[in-house]
């Protein structure tokens, strides 16, 4: 999949922040790749970038519309679809992070190939995966958990990835959703995989590996949402970590989407280890990354400071105050 940039980053009608964590992603990583933002009236979020038309963005040489936005079940608003075409007829190509396929749209279909123009559906992988096998294969590998979705898993991980690079290791960021696919250029959104392969799709993204090599994977999920714990231990049993650092957001009550409490971190590192010792052994939890947007330095630096002494490992938060002690912690647990 090869998606040309630059990109204009389309929000749609998107009623909150959260729901354009897919464009927010690919500004914190790969703001240099991206000319604006397009918005439909009513959206209630913003980027940062220049609020752009298609004809505004083409001008500044944007090359591929993103649909930066998610919503639940990933479908495709049908007063969307004249943008796509509008998109299309302007030259174009689109990379679309939500289930839906946009070849299955007849209308984006035949403007398509009318324009001559790619339709990129990141989602889904034409990779045919086999069933985990759970054999243990060279490398290391580090995972991303979280105690709910859209806590940071994927954050963390390039934090991680970069601050391990930054300390002289071998480490790569391995993409498992739609963002981080966009944001790496290559990865599998593993919750358009059926359910079966997922464990082998990780398998998969996270193939045997010099010794001293480290894949750093994308979370998804958490072990705790009714709604996507499936997908999260399919993950965990396939990439196999020897390592996982678990995400957090202190300020939340329940899980979101739904009415269940959140699980402590303490549940979460428990279930982490007894669910993940089925593929390895020795997995452990060398960090915690708390998301503190929502708080003042001197609280968030007392939250993390108590989630250090209560777990006995480094917490941090990857953006604010960095990864370094969870690296370090890392190299001393695998020297």
């Amino acid at each position: 999949m090869e998606i040309r940039k630059p990109y204009l980053l389309f929000l749609g009608d998107a009623p909150d922040q959260l729901a354009v964590k897919t464009a927010a992603g690919v500004v914190d990583w790969r703001r240099d790749w991206c000319v604006g933002q397009m918005r439909l009236p009513g959206c209630e979020a913003d980027v940062g970038l220049e609020d752009l038309d298609i004809a505004g963005a083409v001008e500044k040489g944007a090359k591929t519309l993103v649909i930066g936005v998610v919503n639940a079940g990933g479908v495709l608003p049908d007063h969307w679809i004249d943008v796509i075409i509008e998109a299309l007829d302007a030259g174009l190509d689109i990379a679309n992070g939500l289930h839906v396929r946009l070849g299955d749209v007849p209308r984006i279909a035949e403007a398509a190939k009318a324009n001559g123009r790619k339709l990129h559906d990141v989602r889904h992988s034409s990779e045919r995966f086999p069933t985990g096998k759970g054999v243990k294969r060279p490398g290391k590998r580090i995972l991303a958990v979280g105690t709910d979705c859209s806590v940071g898993k994927k954050y963390a991980a390039l934090a991680l990835e970069a601050e391990m690079r930054a300390q002289g290791l071998d480490a790569d960021f391995r993409a498992t959703g739609q963002t981080g696919v966009l944001i790496a250029g290559r990865g599998v959104a593993l919750d358009a995989v059926v359910a079966d392969f997922i464990a082998g799709a990780a398998e998969w993204l996270t193939p045997a590996a010099a010794a001293d090599h480290w894949d750093v994977v994308e979370g998804q999920g958490s072990l705790f949402h009714p709604s996507f714990a499936g997908v999260t231990l399919g993950l965990l049993h396939g990439s196999q970590p020897d390592a996982f650092v678990v995400c957090h957001e202190p300020t939340r009550k329940t899980m979101r989407g739904v009415t269940h409490a959140l699980p402590t971190i303490s549940q979460v590192i428990d279930a982490t280890i007894a669910a993940g010792k089925l593929t390895n052994p020795d997995i452990r939890c060398v960090g915690i990354a708390i998301n503190t947007s929502a708080l003042g330095e001197a609280e968030a630096r007392a939250v993390l400071d108590k989630a250090a002494a209560e777990h006995g490992v480094p917490a941090s938060d990857p953006v604010r105050f960095g990864m370094a002690s969870i690296v370090e912690r890392l190299i001393e647990e695998f020297p």
